[in-house]
């Protein structure tokens, strides 16, 4: 490529960098398609059985870690990050402290932000090619097997922690990961360095310590695994520990120090649903199935269906140890159809009387 060529596509860089944050992203990195490395860690953590019932993790074959593959003529890959955090450190916490509210991981308490972050990159490709032309490319907003922490990290946005989160040192973790695979030859941004250092704290605060080794989770054993992904019984032994998160787990994140520089979003549609980060445990507990589908209309907890909503309720129910208010709501589904759900409200009946 002659100087003039490289000038050109790294001035289109920067004005991609610039329309990114015009469109409400908080950072663009880029880099190139290589990742050997992740390649490696994912058929390593997929060799140990981490990724449990979601097979989805190993079924599209190279196509995860060999952009090419996945979409033809992808040589460089635009990696966008977006904040989401719509509440304080301490309004989290006061939610966690108290066993009769239930606890939604934040950032699924406002809309669904795979249709929002798409609709900006669709946004950003549009501005690009009216830049430079028709070029080939398609975006990504974790839908399809990218793995997009390892392309983040790649491209500059932050380093991945112990927790297999990415951290940003001046932006924490709370926020989205998109992804614009690209047939335009861009420069690449540097990677950064890992500064974890020795810490661990979110290896001490997991609740059912998933976090198995640094750098390593366990998905078998993750809180955030057993209320969204995993369809059947959540494990006795793992019950407890769960407490009153209903709809994944944000402890690590919590905890972490560089989450000390998190911003809170300015996006209203991250700002939460229908009360979601203020609800007593009892009142979603009783929504029918119908109340449930109509308010989860454009939220990522629709998914898991109302069977699934209501065992992770009633064992955060069992784990509340208030009777008055927990037996009441949960003899009202002794009859459930589903067994499932049955199994896990005489689980938390008799877990209250323990």
């Amino acid at each position: 490529m002659d100087k003039s060529n490289k000038q050109n596509n790294f001035e289109l860089a920067q004005k991609i960098k610039k329309w990114g944050i015009e469109l409400g992203f908080q950072q663009i990195g880029i880099t190139d398609t290589h990742l050997k490395s992740a390649e490696n860690y994912l058929k390593n953590w997929i060799d140990k059985d981490f990724h449990g019932d979601m097979d989805y993790m190993h079924k599209h074959g190279l196509k995860r870690s060999r952009p090419d593959l996945l979409h033809s003529g992808t040589i460089s890959i635009i990696s966008a990050r977006m904040d989401y955090l719509p509440e304080t450190k301490e309004e989290i916490n006061q939610i966690l402290d108290n066993p009769i509210s239930a606890f939604i991981s934040r950032y699924a308490l406002g809309r669904d932000y795979h249709k929002i972050l798409r609709n900006r990159l669709q946004k950003l490709a549009t501005r690009i090619e009216s830049e430079v032309g028709c070029f080939g490319y398609r975006a990504f907003v974790d839908s399809a097997p990218v793995l997009e922490k390892a392309i983040a990290e790649k491209a500059g946005l932050g380093w991945i922690g112990k927790h297999t989160n990415l951290i940003n040192r001046k932006a924490g973790s709370w926020f989205f990961l998109g992804e614009i695979y690209t047939s335009l030859p861009l420069p690449s941004d540097q990677q950064v360095s890992s500064h974890c250092g020795e810490c661990t704290a979110c290896i001490d605060i997991c609740p059912t310590q998933a976090i198995v080794a640094p750098f390593q989770v366990d998905a078998r054993l993750c809180i955030s695994y057993l209320t969204i992904e995993l369809h059947g019984s959540i494990p006795k032994n793992l019950r407890s520990s769960i407490g009153n998160r209903i709809y994944g787990c944000d402890d690590c994140q919590l905890i972490c120090p560089w989450n000390r520089f998190a911003k809170l979003s300015t996006e209203q549609d991250f700002n939460p649903r229908h009360n979601l980060n203020n609800s007593q445990l009892t009142e979603l507990f009783l929504w029918s199935e119908e109340e449930f589908m109509k308010k989860m209309e454009g939220s990522p907890i629709r998914r898991i269906g109302h069977n699934r909503w209501l065992r992770n309720i009633a064992v955060a129910l069992g784990n509340a140890k208030k009777p008055n208010q927990s037996k009441e709501a949960l003899q009202q589904k002794l009859s459930h159809p589903s067994e499932v759900v049955r199994e896990h409200v005489n689980w938390a009946l008799e877990n209250i009387d323990r």
